[in-house]
């Protein structure tokens, strides 16, 4: 037999200031627009091999590229509202990255974040929004103690091979300078996209 207080929390209203979706299962979500932006990631989903361009320096005047490979596995959460991926490479030893990606229906932006082994932190995010074929996301950073503006781009979404480009800006956003560029291969070898 139940005890009373099993009992009564069992039939108990559900509390004024609990918030919309701890009100239970009668309360219905609000109507989904499949095209109001939460699935433009999808073609992330699955695993990837990843061919990537880094300057040696960022912001120093540099043209030295550095190319290495990386592995991309992508999957989607939160019912779609979210996705999260890892990205690992022997180019840094032991390097695991994973982005955090999620979508807010009322503005229809992504809010993307980044996290890595080296230095366990969450990163701040970047927003945006995809327009055709290309997501543009934008952000407030510090880099070598100086505030920055940091620019994602995501094109050729459409395509067998998309890309991931990072930009920073020292000056608000007037002149960038590309840092890293990420070319996406599908990798026949893993498991097909979720």
């Amino acid at each position: 037999m139940p005890s009373t207080a099993t009992a009564t929390l069992a039939t108990a209203p559900p509390s004024p200031t609990a918030p919309p979706h701890a009100v239970g299962p009668s309360r219905t979500l609000p109507p989904v627009d499949p095209h109001d932006g939460r699935h433009n990631f999808d073609f992330l989903f699955g695993q990837w091999k990843v061919h990537n361009r880094r300057l040696a320096a960022r912001l120093a005047g540099s043209t030295e590229w550095l190319e290495f490979e990386a592995t991309n596995d992508c999957h989607p959460n939160l019912d779609g509202i979210a996705n999260e991926d890892e990205f690992v490479t022997d180019y840094w030893e032991g390097f695991r990255g994973m982005s955090f990606r999620f979508f807010d229906p009322a503005q229809k932006t992504w809010s993307i974040y980044w996290a890595d082994n080296r230095t366990g932190a969450l990163q701040p995010p970047v927003v945006g929004a995809f327009h055709g074929d290309q997501g543009i996301f934008e952000g407030p950073d510090v880099f070598d103690g100086k505030p920055i503006v940091v620019r994602f781009i995501w094109s050729r979404i459409a395509s067998q091979s998309p890309r991931w480009e990072q930009a920073f800006s020292a000056d608000g956003g007037n002149t960038w300078e590309t840092n890293w560029i990420m070319d996406f291969t599908r990798d026949e070898n893993g498991p097909s996209p979720r």
